[in-house]
């Protein structure tokens, strides 16, 4: 960051206005429980440099509204569509949830999270994306062998809306999904008897 970038940072915390702008972002972030708003104040904050306690605050509350809405999701057997700019926020927060679980070495949490993403979202890239992660997960790669022996972070775009997603891979998407197929195979299965235990409640 330049001086001169320092500088308009810090008169942005002075600037009234624009103070009075995130509070009004908090209000309606809440008011409407919107996911994506979350995201906008956390950004904000986060640029601002403010305490933990308030980004943390902002962070459960969007990983609590992400997991109700998948929740519900799931109850309705509904899809989530990712041209919904709050569905896809939604997504984000869940993903997130699970890469978060996967470095934290909680293998079980994250391969089921990636499985119920697998299950949730329609587009294939995405798809095909969650389950290399799932399967990964259960062939035993800890999260720093995924990050730097699958995954192809270089090729990441910052400017790409789906860029806080790890869709692209050392190796085109088909071949790990054929390479990981035993560990793909099982993952289909879980979710079947998901499926089938969700629908005799």
């Amino acid at each position: 960051m330049n001086e001169e970038e320092q500088i308009d940072l810090e008169a942005l915390k002075k600037d009234p206005q624009f103070q009075e702008n995130l509070k009004l972002l908090e209000k309606e972030m809440k008011s409407q429980r919107s996911i994506a708003k979350g995201y906008q104040l956390l950004d904000a904050k986060l640029l601002m440099e403010e305490d933990g306690e308030a980004i943390d605050e902002i962070f459960t509350f969007i990983v609590n509204e992400a997991f109700d809405r998948l929740a519900q999701t799931l109850s309705e057997e509904k899809k989530f569509d990712m041209s919904d700019p709050e569905q896809w926020a939604t997504v984000r927060a869940i993903y997130e949830h699970g890469i978060q679980r996967y470095s934290e070495k909680d293998t079980k949490g994250a391969r089921e999270i990636f499985l119920i993403l697998y299950y949730t979202v329609t587009e294939e890239e995405l798809r095909d994306a969650f389950m290399i992660h799932a399967a990964a997960v259960a062939a035993g790669h800890d999260f720093d062998s995924f990050i730097e022996n699958l995954a192809d972070v270089k090729s990441i775009n910052p400017n790409d809306a789906t860029a806080f997603f790890i869709t692209s891979f050392v190796q085109p998407s088909d071949i790990l999904l054929q390479m990981f197929a035993k560990e793909v195979s099982e993952g289909k299965e879980l979710l079947a008897k998901m499926e089938e235990h969700s629908k005799k409640e």
